[in-house]
């Protein structure tokens, strides 16, 4: 079930909770890296495992029931802060943060260990993802269809993403988008993009609560 959840909080308190989530979700991203490349004795791995475990007992004495949803607040700032692709408190996501460069969505990413596909390549899906978001960010809409060119293989490391929208038709929007990396694209991305018909009426503001 899809899930936005409004908030009645201010700007200040989604500033705080970033900024008290961004470093635990970094924390795990690095314990991701590390778990994927130590090469520690079997002991040591047997006592950090007994840590984890631990810390992740703490996280859980209190949580939601299921995923952690959209939430929004009044001022429409969006939370999708467990996207695999962008979410602060995702540590899947690489994280990817996306800006504006006139027409277009940009976005410069590094993709490490995590991401690995064929040996020092990055996995054609993490590809995948990384465009299909910037892809339907750029539309503000849901993917319809999503077509990949493979130039040549993505190596890990810094690559570079953008996105722009070059046609409309009604709820249709058509998108095109790339990846690359220092020596130019490796991934080209075309998609259409559907455009979510309005039909909530209720206003935040009208509602009693979360």
């Amino acid at each position: 079930m899809r899930q936005f959840v409004f908030e009645d909080i201010t700007s200040e308190e989604v500033a705080r909770r970033t900024g008290v989530y961004t470093p635990l979700t970094d924390s795990v991203r690095q314990l991701l890296d590390a778990a994927i490349r130590t090469e520690v004795d079997p002991d040591t791995i047997r006592a950090a495992g007994e840590l984890i475990d631990r810390a992740t007992a703490m996280l859980r004495s209190a949580q939601t029931d299921g995923p952690h949803g959209v939430r929004y607040t009044a001022d429409g700032t969006g939370m999708p802060w467990g996207n695999p692709a962008i979410g602060i408190r995702n540590a899947i996501a690489p994280p990817m943060v996306v800006t504006r460069d006139g027409d277009r969505l940009v976005a410069d990413v590094v993709l490490g260990a995590a991401y690995e596909g064929p040996p020092g390549l990055v996995h054609g899906g993490i590809c995948a993802l990384l465009l299909d978001h910037i892809l339907g960010e750029a539309a503000s809409a849901m993917t319809g269809t999503l077509t990949l060119r493979y130039q040549r293989a993505t190596p890990l490391g810094a690559v570079h993403l953008e996105a722009e929208v070059v046609a409309t038709a009604g709820r249709k929007l058509t998108v095109r988008g790339s990846m690359s990396d220092a020596d130019g694209i490796t991934v080209t991305a075309e998609g259409i993009f559907i455009a979510p018909r309005l039909t909530m009426t209720e206003r935040p503001d009208d509602r009693e609560g979360p």
